[in-house]
């Protein structure tokens, strides 16, 4: 990639904002539509379940091949395809006849999807080469979630109440093909020094991975252990199928060798852990207040913004401490609100009063403000330009199958606690051992920050930057003609 001027730096890191806009927007906006189109289309908590799972299902699934893509074909061409693809998406979601065809459709947009924030993210990265630019940059890049939490639910609130949900998925269309011809027109063309072979063999086995389990938590509640224990077998053998098979080849969907860097394995752990919080707290709290408090959309919205306003405004200052003292002190910051959040409604039932639910919200949007900057350059920190689309890529894996986890077992929980009663008789009781797993998330994030931050960490990280440069090197020629 040629060298930019400061200016058109920025413009091209707004411009891959603004695909993370519309792909963070879209799960925001829905969750708060989901009474609302559980009413019009007569969907169970399962049903409601699959709406955001199998879009982040599929996003999952397809965000490492789409980064190694990107490295291979470049970046921007693939960018663009995801546009078209993900705005095409939302257009037919606005248009699905009845859920079948809403859960389709949404994992049309999430072919689309999986080619935006990966490849927007190396683009990122092969745009600021200076690492505390890239920081700074990557702060932004994290506070653009926490608009899209902050906008998400007023703008759906208002459109469901005012249109019908069918309308959330209009908010894309423009968005989407303003950043289409801002891509033409500014963003440059990059591509890897030297490509990856695809791994078709791989990819059938993350698929076979993420869906099987996500299929077996789902509809564990509602089916018997016969009906879903096979996808849960399943899910083990794609497992280690995927850990045999991949470190035989040359060039793997997934690159164990990654692992050896303890930042880098903290990063995605807390990232599983983080966004399994995310989707499970938008999954339960949307659920309380529009089907026991009774609110309405725009009510429920407004409710939200002690919770997206936090992670607005403390996403830069994140990204600004990752760059100037590093992420211990962000992941520090994000795993104590988050699990002290979560403490306040599995011990002491936050919903009941005001006053705590309130606590509750600012506590858990604080903590995901500060998470997402660490995670984001400790992936991409120490890995070689060439493997910047596929660290970026397992990265953002990790925090679609933690939100596709979070809701999957929260759902279920909640879906076993509620029974066939109504949930103003029993929401609070049956959602408090889905309070206890977010708590647990938020100590597995402040764990990790501490064991994956220090000087031993660091030394790992040097290990696994030399040995993946070393060994992506060919071999040097020696003797006659050397």
């Amino acid at each position: 990639m040629p060298e930019l001027s400061h200016g058109r730096r920025m413009l091209v890191l707004a411009i891959c904002c603004m695909s993370l806009l519309i792909v963070s927007l879209d799960n925001t906006v829905l969750n708060v539509a989901l009474p609302s189109l559980q009413r019009e289309l007569d969907a169970s908590t399962s049903g409601l379940q699959w709406t955001i799972d199998a879009y982040t299902l599929v996003l999952a699934s397809l965000l490492m091949p789409a980064g190694s893509t990107a490295d291979r074909i470049g970046r921007r061409r693939v960018f663009l395809s995801g546009l078209v693809v993900f705005t095409l998406g939302s257009l037919l979601c606005s248009l699905a006849p009845d859920l079948n065809w809403l859960v389709v459709f949404r994992m049309v947009q999430a072919v689309g999807g999986s080619m935006l924030n990966p490849v927007a993210m190396s683009i990122i990265t092969n745009t600021f080469t200076d690492p505390r630019e890239r920081a700074r940059a990557i702060g932004v890049w994290g506070a653009v979630v926490g608009l899209s939490m902050a906008a998400g639910p007023l703008v759906g609130g208002l459109l469901v109440d005012s249109v019908g949900w069918r309308s959330i998925f209009w908010v894309n269309l423009p968005v989407g093909l303003a950043a289409l011809l801002l891509t033409w027109r500014f963003v440059p063309e990059s591509r890897a020094p030297r490509a990856r072979r695809p791994d078709p063999v791989g990819q059938v086995l993350v698929m076979a991975l993420f869906g099987s389990l996500t299929y077996a938590i789902i509809e564990a509640p509602h089916g018997s252990w016969p009906s879903t224990a096979p996808f849960a077998a399943l899910a083990v053998i794609a497992l280690l199928a995927l850990l045999r098979y991949e470190p035989r080849r040359p060039e793997p969907l997934i690159d164990l060798r990654f692992f050896r860097s303890a930042p880098f394995s903290g990063a995605t752990v807390i990232a599983v852990s983080a966004f399994a919080a995310l989707g499970g707290f938008l999954f339960l709290s949307t659920l309380y207040l529009q089907n026991v408090r009774g609110l309405s959309a725009l009510e429920a919205g407004l409710w939200m913004l002690p919770m997206a306003v936090p992670t607005f405004l403390c996403a830069p200052l994140s990204g600004r401490l990752v760059g100037s003292r590093g992420p211990r002190l962000p992941l520090l910051v994000a795993g104590g609100a988050m699990t002290v959040s979560g403490l306040l409604f599995a011990l002491f039932e936050a919903e009941t009063s005001n006053a705590t639910l309130l606590a509750g919200y600012v506590l858990f949007g604080v903590g995901f403000g500060f998470v997402n900057a660490p995670i984001t350059n400790t992936a991409v920190s120490g890995m070689p330009l060439s493997q910047a689309g596929v660290a970026s890529a397992v990265a953002s894996t990790s925090r679609q199958l933690g939100q596709t986890l979070g809701v999957a077992v929260l759902g279920a929980v909640l879906a076993a606690g509620v029974g066939s009663s109504s949930y103003a008789d029993t929401f609070v009781t049956a959602s408090r051992p889905g309070w206890w797993i977010l708590t647990a998330c938020g100590a597995g994030v402040l764990t990790l920050g501490v064991l994956t931050t220090g000087p031993w960490a660091r030394a790992t990280a040097e290990r696994a930057a030399r040995r993946l440069e070393s060994e992506e090197r060919p071999p040097r020629r020696t003797g006659v003609g050397a």
